[in-house]
Order: structure tokens, then C-alpha cells, then sequence
């Protein structure tokens, strides 16, 4: 039977409101919006045994994808929403794979009327998390329930298995765990990469911590990288044997993988095609939003900060390039033993990996707490461990630390981390005072670094900071020789009375 495009497929598009007609099965999901995450997940879902019914705001897209890559299948095309819903089985489950932002808000009103109570709604979208919070509310008041799913593993992710990150309405769960674990990633046990995360914006929360790493975890590869060019001279082909070495060690990962490839990459004229690709970054603004969620929440976020900052600098080409006419330098030829210097960079490279990823869980239990989440810190180090873009064998051993310890505070604080970074200290300094001494920016790596250093530090100079604060404000100040949570204050000029920023009321 031909449908509605003129093709011949086992699951035909439906566009008539003549009941009885389809008696074809009807599909377990439905996805609206056919771009390349939502297409591929789609063959994603049919290649493990769902028929999925699909819908694009441009219907041509859906002819396009019916008469081409789901020619066959068990996909039905739709051309309205209304038969999308009409041809799903209840509760209905909708994944809305559309832009971020105003597009989902729009999408979800053209839902609602034609759905029932009970029904699932899926964003899985980068949708900032308080939009989330705020839709799965809104959503549920309606009698529906909503689920926000981080998606990580890019376009091939969602074809083979991406890492999935599902939060919102916990009566959902159920319904669509069939679904998301068989079309996920899996790691060495066949273990899934996606599990509930948590209650409203859990799940997005999560999936914007892990975009800010993986900020973090690109930026150090590319500061190695500079250090290695700049600081030691050495080819793309060189850097190629040494990331490929790299990564049979603990930095085994995705990104190192793929910088290994992209180093040994050449064009028809033999040429290595990264050495001509313009040194300006672009960014989306996951990273960005995991920084302010971090300034929110009070917790630094120095290093994936800096990573957000160093992209924002690199935009900046046409000044870089009068600056650097103005402040002309070299780089210092190095002339110590390469070999060793190499191994230390990736000592130094492992060692702010760890304080990315501590800052990063940080962030996340301390959001916990604001929102009432239950998240599962081991349990999200498995979701990364397969599928997504920071995936890396390094995910294991924070699995095993919150296996160990479900309060630990953290990662320095776990037996294997702790013991690791007293390893690796003198290589990392060693590192940073090259860079810093030969002119080579490494925002990341310094970052990391201080952050170590303060961390680990019991005594830090905000005693002068707030009685500062104090002088000019009357902000009060804490005693070293009074119980935590008493407040001083000091008349610091003579004349600036009693009055404190603490105690004062209109």
C-alpha cells in the first residue's frame, strides 16, 4: 500500500480523520522534529524494536525522511500533530526534539488539547534546567507528565547510543525506561548509560554540568596542546604519537581520541587541516549557564569558568592580533630532557581533569540541596561512561569513590583521588611555571591549580578580605577565638557608630 508521499513502507503516514482506516500497529513513541539528533534517534529507537511516528513542522522533511533513511521500516509519518498523537499507543509518549528556548514552550501548548492525562511529554532538547523546573510544573497541573532527558553523543551518539540523562515526573519514568535503556549507550558490562536522575530539572541540570566538563576537559587538551607546539616546538604529527599514546594510559577518552585523529588528519594536498583552521571558538551556552549556576550556588567553578572565558578570549581575534603587535614576545627555546616535559604535561593534563570533574560534582550536590534533588552521583559517572562526549575510562574510578562513600564531599577527598594528585602535584607545578615563565597562556591549567592550592589550604587571606568588608560596610566579621555563627564588628575609623549591614531594618 502507497501513502500519503506516493512510497510504499510497512508503516504508512495517516493524514484522514476516517476512523478504522489504519489498522496498522500503532507506534510506542512518537518524535517531533527531524533534525539530525532527532532523525537519527529515531533510527535509533526502530533499529531496537519500536515503531516510532515522526512529525517536522516542515512537512517536507517528513516525506523526505519516509522516502529515504525509514524507507521500510517501522516509522510512521505524520503530517499533523493531531495524527501523531492518533497514532500512538497510551499513554502516549512524545519526545520533542526542537530548538531550546520558545520553540518547546510552543510546542507543548499544541500538545496539550490533543492529549490526555496520564500522557508523557519528552524534551530532549539542551532546555536550561529552570525551564524545565517551571514546564514540568506546568505540565503536570494539566495532568500530564513531563520528562526533561539530556542527550549527549552528538550525531553519532544518537544513532548508536547516546548517554541519556531523564529527569521530571517520576510516574514517567516507567513508561519510557524500556525505551531510553535499550537505545542508550552501554558500557563493558552492559550496564546503560541512563537511569533516572532526579525530580523537574534533574536531568537537564545534570546534562549542563556535564556540557561545562566537557568545556573544561577541551580546553586542557588544547592548552596541552599549545605548550606542547609553542613550548617544545613539536609537529602536528609528533602530537598525534603522543595523544595516541595518551590515550592507551588513564586519560583514555573520547576527546583525546578524537584529537588524536584530528592531528593526524590531512588534506588531498597532504597538508595537516587543523594547522589552517582559524584559532576562534564558538560556543552554544551550556557552559556558560553551568558557570552561572555555579555563581549562584556559591561554588567555584574555576576551571570550566575559565574554559567558557578562554573561548570568549579566542573571539577576540582581531584585537589578539594588534596586542600581540604591541606586546611582542618569544617563547624561550626549552632545553631541558622533551621526553620527560611530555610526560609531565600529561601528568599535569590528568591532574586538573580531576579538579574539573570535583568542581563539577560540587556543583551538583549542592543543587541537590537548593532543589530537593536525589541524584545519584555513582549513577551519573555511569551515564557519562558510554555515549557521551566526555566519555572516559577516568568515570570508572568516580563511580567507585561514590560507591564507597554516597556523602562524600569531594573527589580530593576519596583514598584513590587523594592518593593520585599527591602523585601527580610535582609534575603539574613543574608545568604551570614553564607556561607562566615562557609566556603561554593556560588559563585551565593554572585554574585548576589554585583551586587545589585554596582547597587544601587552612588558612586563606579572606580574614583580611572581610574586615575589609567590615570597614567600608559594616559587614561584621567571624572570630578565630568565638564560636562559629557570632558576629563582630569593628568601629574601624572612630566615628562609624554601631549600626551593622547585619542588623540593620527599615
Amino acid at each position: 500500500m502507497k501513502n500519503r508521499f506516493g512510497i510504499s513502507t510497512r508503516a504508512t503516514p495517516v493524514c484522514n480523520d476516517k476512523k478504522g482506516e489504519n489498522m496498522m500497529k500503532k507506534a510506542d513513541i512518537g518524535l517531533v522534529g527531524l533534525a539530525v539528533m532527532g532523525e537519527n534517534l529515531v533510527m535509533n529507537m526502530e533499529s531496537k524494536g519500536f515503531t516510532v511516528a515522526v512529525f517536522n513542522r516542515t512537512t517536507e522533511k517528513v516525506k523526505k525522511f519516509v522516502e529515504g533513511r525509514a524507507k521500510g521500516k517501522n516509522i510512521i509519518g505524520a503530517c499533523s500533530l493531531q495524527e501523531l498523537a492518533d497514532n500512538l499507543e497510551k499513554p502516549r509518549k512524545i519526545m520533542m526534539m526542537v530548538k531550546a528556548g520558545q520553540a518547546v514552550d510552543s510546542l507543548i501548548d499544541q500538545l496539550l488539547p490533543i492529549l490526555e492525562p496520564g500522557d508523557i511529554l519528552i524534551d530532549g532538547g539542551n532546555s536550561h534546567f529552570p525551564d524545565t523546573i517551571r514546564r514540568t510544573e506546568y505540565v503536570e497541573s494539566k495532568g500530564l507528565l513531563y520528562v526533561g532527558c539530556g542527550v549527549s553523543g552528538g550525531e553519532e551518539g544518537a544513532l548508536n547510543g547516546p548517554s541519556m540523562m531523564p529527569g521530571g515526573s517520576p510516574a514517567a519514568w516507567p513508561a519510557v525506561k524500556p525505551i531510553f535503556q535499550a537505545i542508550c549507550a552501554k558500557v563493558e558490562d552492559d550496564s546503560p548509560c541512563c537511569d533516572w536522575v532526579g525530580e523537574n530539572g534533574a536531568g537537564h541540570f545534570v546534562k549542563m554540568v556535564h556540557n561545562g566538563i566537557e568545556y573544561g576537559d577541551m580546553q586542557l587538551i588544547c592548552e596541552a596542546y599549545q605548550l606542547m607546539r609553542d613550548g617544545l616546538g613539536l609537529t602536528s604529527a609528533e602530537m598525534h604519537d603522543i595523544f595516541a599514546e595518551w590515550n592507551k594510559t588513564e586519560l583514555d577518552s573520547y576527546l583525546i581520541e578524537i584529537t588524536r585523529d584530528i592531528l593526524g588528519y590531512q588534506d588531498e594536498k597532504g597538508e595537516t587541516v587543523v594547522e589552517h583552521i582559524l584559532d576562534t571558538a564558538g560556543q552554544k551556552g551550556t557552559g556558560k549557564w553551568t558557570g552561572i549556576a555555579a555563581l549562584d550556588e556559591g561554588v567555584p567553578l574555576t576551571l570550566i569558568g575559565e574554559a567558557v572565558f578562554a573561548r570568549c578570549l579566542s573571539a577576540m581575534k582581531e584585537e589578539r592580533v594588534t596586542a600581540a603587535k604591541a606586546f611582542p614576545r618569544t617563547v624561550p627555546t626549552f632545553t631541558g630532557d622533551r621526553k620527560a616535559f611530555i610526560e609531565s604535561i600529561r601528568k599535569a593534563l590528568y591532574a586538573s581533569k580531576i579538579i574539573s570533574y570535583a568542581q563539577g560534582y560540587t556543583l551538583m550536590r549542592t543543587a541537590a540541596k537548593t532543589y530537593g534533588w536525589n541524584l545519584n552521583y555513582g549513577g551519573i559517572a555511569l551515564m557519562w561512561r558510554g555515549g557521551c562526549i566526555i566519555r572516559s575510562v577516568f568515570l570508572g574510578k568516580i563511580k567507585e569513590a561514590y560507591d564507597k562513600n554516597l556523602e562524600l564531599e569531594n573527589l580530593l577527598l576519596d583514598d584513590y583521588f587523594a592518593g593520585t594528585i599527591k602523585s601527580l602535584i610535582p609534575a603539574w607545578r613543574e608545568v604551570v611555571a614553564y607556561a607562566i615563565s615562557a609566556g603561554i597562556p593556560m588559563p585551565a591549567f593554572t585554574a585548576a591549580l589554585s583551586y587545589f592550592d585554596g582547597y587544601t589550604s587552612s588558612s586563606l587571606p579572606a580574614n583580611l578580605l572581610q574586615a575589609q568588608r567590615d570597614y567600608f560596610g559594616a559587614h561584621t566579621y567571624e572570630r578565630t577565638d568565638a564560636p562559629r555563627g557570632q558576629f563582630f564588628h569593628t568601629n574601624w575609623t572612630g566615628h562609624g557608630g554601631d549600626t551593622t549591614a547585619n542588623t540593620y531594618q527599615a
